[in-house]
């Protein structure tokens, strides 16, 4: 069976980047992993990891992701903190999706921190 490249864009098959964060088999190491496994949650329709990764205080009580959008590439842009040591970080991405034939992305300064010990996703920060 040939090995399906993992969506975030690391270059590394799936089965030993996002999917043993996605099975619950390993915790993200810094907020860049939380971030890109996210946007392979979304291009795989993983909304259960997606809410188990989502800050307790900014989590909707569930997702319903959209099967015609399609998530198609991710560039993260930057980084800030949210080694494996920090409380806190930044991660600025633009990830690119399909959708009813047309193509479009998304940009966005994401917050993260840690919830008893794991990284977590908070939300969007204004953009500067």
């Amino acid at each position: 069976m040939a090995k399906r490249a993992c969506p975030c864009g690391s270059g590394f098959d799936y089965a030993s980047c996002c999917g043993p964060l996605h099975r619950g088999a390993a915790l993200a190491e810094t907020a860049e992993q939380l971030m890109r496994s996210r946007f392979s949650g979304f291009a795989v329709g993983d909304a259960a990891y997606l809410l188990r990764t989502w800050h307790s205080s900014t989590r909707p009580e569930s997702l319903d992701l959209d099967p015609g959008q399609r998530w198609v590439r991710l560039e993260v842009l930057e980084a800030v903190k949210g080694g494996e040591s920090d409380p806190t970080g930044t991660v600025e991405f633009r990830a690119v999706y399909r959708q009813a034939g047309q193509t479009d992305e998304l940009h966005e300064r994401s917050r993260f921190v840690r919830e008893s010990g794991a990284w977590v996703y908070v939300g969007p920060l204004p953009r500067r």
